[in-house]
């Protein structure tokens, strides 16, 4: 099977099993997921991406965690949120510097991700428990990373090689 046919199968099973997890049996959000399935496909996949992707976004989780405590601690306003923000951007940055932490982007993912699912839930980030949002986000992200190294394992082993495609096309 043809690589782009072989991850069509594997990734639209698996992100229909996603859906179903994670609104049945692994209550976290859906899109989160996805967006962490695609961290790891843009980060090169196999166990380096999954690697690279996981401790990027979960330091984007903290970087936002971090952001979210500070302007509840400073009172949420525009201005302390404005501030909030820009330094916890600015912070994202400097963790680039980390060799395993390169991909900003993975990282401004994991930081979204955990505004948005609070945003999403109502609920706070000072919430102590399993549904604080950013344990949640941060479940959902490794959830969808591994989902991500998963379908590229099944979609790579449905993969014919050229060499073998070719020599089928030439017995026919």
């Amino acid at each position: 099977m043809k690589k782009l046919d072989a991850y069509s199968v594997s990734i639209g099973t698996l992100g229909a099993v996603d859906t179903y997890l994670t609104a049945t049996v692994i209550l976290v959000p859906v899109w989160v997921t996805f967006i962490a399935w695609a961290s790891f496909f843009i980060l090169g996949g196999k166990s380096s991406g999954l690697k690279q992707s996981i401790a990027s976004n979960l330091t984007g989780i903290v970087i936002a965690s971090l952001t979210l405590l500070a302007i509840t601690a400073l009172g949420a306003n525009p201005f302390v949120a404005a501030i909030c923000v820009g330094l916890g951007s600015a912070a994202m940055v400097q963790a680039s510097k980390v060799p395993l932490l390169t991909a900003i982007p993975a990282i401004v993912w994991g930081f979204a991700s955990t505004v948005g699912t609070t945003v999403a839930t109502g609920v706070p980030i000072t919430t102590v428990g399993l549904n604080n949002p950013g344990l949640v986000a941060a479940v959902a992200m490794i959830l969808g990373g591994l989902f991500g190294y998963l379908s590229e394992f099944w979609g790579d082993a449905m993969t014919t090689s050229e060499v073998a495609a070719v020599r089928d096309q030439t017995r026919a």
